[in-house]
């Protein structure tokens, strides 16, 4: 499966040492520019080298997206690196665009994009055995990341793992 990613998804799993959840989920991961130069000002040092790292190793891919229609149309409604995600998303079409803002997802999805966010690859994780629970990653998450999941989402996600 492909996936493009915004920032978020990918500097929050890696500040809980989560990051290689993506590799065992997506065989391709990619990036826009703009994603990639925020990735690369990450102010924690270990996701910042993590980062760095599945970059150098390529199984996270930097791509500069079409200057489409499309393109120029989000960049009005959306910053630049949520834009760029969503317009590489399009022009690779990808299985999946990572985006965990509520005004960029619903975006991508009336582009026709399935839309998920680190909740829905903790998810997944849970699902295939990669990680204990949900919940205790979520924590985490609140802690390290400074991660906000709203109360009603926060039983959703629980719920669907069972948790």
């Amino acid at each position: 499966m492909l996936a493009v990613s915004k920032t978020p998804p990918i500097s929050n799993l890696a500040s809980i040492g989560r990051l290689e959840l993506f590799k065992s989920q997506f065989s391709e991961l990619w990036i826009p520019d703009a994603v990639a130069e925020e990735l690369a000002a990450n102010p924690d040092p270990i996701a910042q080298a993590m980062i760095q790292d599945a970059i150098r190793a390529q199984w996270i891919q930097i791509r500069t997206p079409q200057d489409s229609a499309l393109f120029r149309l989000l960049l009005l409604q959306l910053h630049r690196g949520e834009a760029e995600a969503i317009s590489l998303a399009t022009d690779l079409n990808a299985d999946f665009v990572l985006i965990d803002e509520q005004e960029g997802r619903q975006l991508a999805s009336r582009t026709g994009l399935a839309v998920t966010g680190v909740l829905g690859v903790l998810l997944r994780a849970n699902r295939a055995g990669k990680i204990p629970g949900v919940k205790p990653e979520m924590e985490i998450l609140r802690s390290k990341a400074y991660f906000f999941v709203s109360p009603a989402l926060e039983e959703k996600i629980l719920a669907a793992g069972g948790e």
